[in-house]
């Protein structure tokens, strides 16, 4: 049964691959977006070309944190998928402020307008860094949330206030624990932009610590899938959406270099503060209530991606 669904955040990265799968399955879409300059509007317009030519898209330029706007998105909305808010944990622990601002107030306002509508499906889309300090891996829905960045705090929050509107306004509210996404359209500021960046011009890679810390690599084509199961077959309570991909910052830049056919050599500078040590998802819940598991192998997805940015270099 196709519906109107509301993306917030529907021109970013995430964001507007999933608002095309959506179109492409039938669905009316709305997207509200402000087209924060956290990086260039234009890079989020270009996103949504594919979608501004289809008669079932809508998009509403506009801020989560604005009452009034978020309300008039909500009209006619059967279901939500949350996926607006301040990304990058080094940017929160510079500005803190602006990270719970967006990520709990306007959050908030997105929930209680869905709410107020009468809407029972409402997706929110957390993050692996809730998890924080490690006690165990790979991490499973169970592990403590010990959020070592302002941002994984505004995760957990939202995450609590989910369980709560769930609980009091019968909606049901899947949450989704991404696991460091990548693939065509990622973020600018995200490592394997940059590291292909430098590998393509043969410039030094600069890796934060000593390149031993690991990221769970998932593909963005997965996330989008795993996205509209939650949707469709999604309770209240945490997923884990992680692809398997278990590598060492500086096992990536190696790979990086090697597709890209580099001489680039890597450097190590200060670690950041923020950065969790390491991260692997346990996906079992997924793949047993949502039919989800992760298909792409991380040195593919690094292909994809390096054939993807080679046409717009």
């Amino acid at each position: 049964m196709t519906k109107m669904i509301l993306v917030t955040g529907g021109a970013g990265f995430i964001g507007s691959h999933l608002t095309e799968r959506l179109l492409q399955e039938g669905h009316s879409v709305k997207v509200l977006d402000n087209f924060d300059d956290y990086y260039p509007p234009e890079i989020k317009q270009k996103n949504l070309t594919k979608c501004m030519e289809n008669p079932n898209f809508e998009l509403i330029t506009g801020d989560v944190r604005d009452k009034e706007t978020v309300q008039k998105a909500m009209e006619g909305v059967d279901a939500v998928i949350h996926e607006a808010a301040q990304a990058g944990v080094r940017v929160s622990v510079e500005n803190p402020e602006k990270t719970v601002s967006v990520n709990m107030d306007g959050m908030l306002n997105v929930l209680v307008a869905a709410k107020d509508a009468k809407v029972k499906k409402f997706v929110f889309v957390s993050s692996s860094s809730v998890y924080g300090k490690t006690h165990y891996l790979p991490y499973d829905e169970k592990h403590p949330t010990e959020p070592i960045s302002p941002y994984g705090v505004t995760k957990v929050a939202g995450e609590g206030m989910c369980r709560v509107f769930s609980e009091l306004y019968g909606m049901e509210i899947p949450m989704l624990r991404y696991f460091t996404v990548y693939g065509p359209r990622v973020r600018p500021d995200l490592a394997i932009n940059k590291f292909f960046k430098k590998a393509m011009k043969n410039e030094k890679i600069e890796i934060y610590g000593d390149g031993s810390k690991t990221r769970d690599f998932t593909y963005v084509g997965d996330i989008v899938e795993g996205t509209i199961l939650a949707l469709e077959k999604g309770k209240t309570g945490p997923y884990n959406l992680g692809g398997g991909n278990r590598i060492s910052v500086k096992e990536l830049a190696e790979k990086i270099v090697q597709i890209a056919g580099s001489s680039s050599e890597l450097t190590y500078t200060e670690d950041q503060a923020g950065d969790v040590i390491d991260t692997l998802s346990d996906a079992t819940k997924a793949k047993e209530e949502l039919g989800w598991e992760p298909k792409m192998k991380i040195d593919e997805g690094l292909r994809n991606y390096y054939e993807w940015i080679k046409e717009r270099e």
